[in-house]
């Protein structure tokens, strides 16, 4: 598709992904505009049917970032968040959609470059994939 721009819903951890955003931002790092942060407090505490409503409602793609592996400030919320994942790539799978279209990813506060790096990556293997089913389906 020609022009195709994804769009990408990300649920970023307060105490390290957002603020790794954060730091992009004010570092001047650049990665493409196509992203929408949400700050929740833990990674852990991403329901399921938030990352379902966002691809069903339009997303082509949805990131939830989290505190590295023994980093969580809420201990365990990130080995919650990687166990979700799991479990919905398989629903993902049953909806009809590629399951790479939801990524977890470890950011941390101090890993501003990282997280500019991770969008653009990610950017770039959704426009591969194209826009999701969904979009033009049930989009408003």
């Amino acid at each position: 598709m020609t022009g195709f721009e994804p769009k990408i819903v990300g649920f970023l951890c307060n105490w390290c992904t957002y603020t790794g955003a954060d730091l992009a931002g004010v570092s001047r790092f650049q990665y493409p505009p196509n992203f929408i942060p949400i700050r929740v407090m833990c990674s852990g505490a991403v329901d399921p049917m938030y990352v379902v409503k966002a691809l069903v409602e339009g997303a082509d793609g949805v990131l939830i970032g989290g505190c590295n592996p023994g980093d969580c400030h809420y201990q365990s919320g990130n080995y919650k968040a990687r166990r979700r994942a799991t479990i919905l790539k398989q629903l993902l799978k049953d909806l009809g959609l590629d399951e790479r279209r939801l990524w977890v990813r470890w950011i941390s506060a101090s890993e501003g470059k990282k997280f500019a790096e991770t969008v653009t990556e990610f950017t770039e293997e959704l426009r591969r994939l194209g826009p999701s089913r969904f979009r033009e389906e049930w989009a408003l």
